[in-house]
């Protein structure tokens, strides 16, 4: 190989090697996908658990979904005060005040409370047995107690007691609604902090059949709808049901007369929850 081809190659190389870096070069430029630069600020202040409480898959959807106007900063059960401050810096909104909540488990009617229906050999878990048998229990709306809630809980914040039935561990929840979600029977539900009283039930039945099985029934008296109020409490389809937008908050039941307990209070010493030492000692 001469030195006049040996040139001729290298000017070509070189002139290949210019036309593809060019090519590179303009293909980045027209197809590179914008980033906000506010997007991994946003995300460092969120809690980085992917639980889906928020409705998007995960921190990093949520993040881009607050840049994009698409969600509220507060929309995260998970994250903390601290967080939401430095979101709504990022962000240059006003930050709002977290209301912290709670899953509330909405059935006291656990394997000593009801009557066994058969012995479930099934799937042992909760929808399985919803889907296939109705699990073990007459009542129909009850707690199941084979722990869908406990596994779908990213936060350790659920255990089943000695008597089948889901117990919450403030220290440990975040209100993040897994729990709520998952369960079959619906007697999962989150709420504020502040609210006190519930009815812990959600049979439809008669009152002559849910007074068979179940002792921890509510059996549409309606003597809390009553006391209370209608616009307060109301009993629809044999089921009280309370009106939170204007009730709830309170610091006794409005009515003596349910025999079954079935309103009552959160923090009463049946419902005190033995994984919360805090609430132990101070009931």
């Amino acid at each position: 190989m001469n030195l006049t081809s040996l040139i001729v190659s290298m000017i070509c190389l070189g002139g290949l090697g210019a036309l593809f870096s060019l090519g590179l070069a303009l293909a980045h430029a027209k197809l590179q996908v914008y980033v906000d630069p506010r997007l991994e600020n946003v995300v460092e202040e969120l809690p980085g658990v992917n639980c889906g409480g928020c409705g998007y898959p995960g921190c990093s959807a949520f993040a881009n979904a607050i840049i994009s106007g698409m969600a509220e900063i507060t929309a995260c059960p998970v994250n903390t005060q601290d967080g939401i401050t430095g979101i709504s810096d990022i962000m240059g909104v006003q930050a709002e005040v977290k209301v912290k909540e709670y899953a509330r488990v909405l059935c006291r009617g656990g394997n000593n409370e009801t009557i066994p229906k058969a012995d479930y050999r099934g799937i042992k878990t909760c929808i399985a047995a919803h889907l296939t048998f109705g699990g073990d229990k007459l009542c129909r709306y009850g707690c199941l107690g084979y722990g869908d809630c406990v596994s779908s809980c990213p936060f350790d914040a659920i255990q089943i007691d000695d008597n089948g039935l889901p117990r919450v561990n403030e220290d440990k929840c975040t209100g993040c609604g897994n729990c709520e979600e998952i369960c079959p029977r619906s007697i999962i539900e989150i709420h504020p902090a502040n609210h006190n009283l519930f009815i812990f039930c959600k049979s439809q039945d008669e009152a002559k059949y849910t007074r068979l099985v179940c002792t921890r029934a509510c059996n549409g008296c309606k003597s809390c709808q009553k006391k209370a109020g209608e616009d307060k409490i109301s009993v629809i389809n044999n089921l009280a049901r309370i009106n939170y937008d204007i009730y709830g908050v309170v610091d006794e039941v409005p009515t003596t007369q349910c025999k079954n307990h079935a309103i009552d209070l959160l923090r009463n010493p049946f419902e005190m929850n033995p994984l919360n030492k805090k609430n132990h000692d101070s009931v």
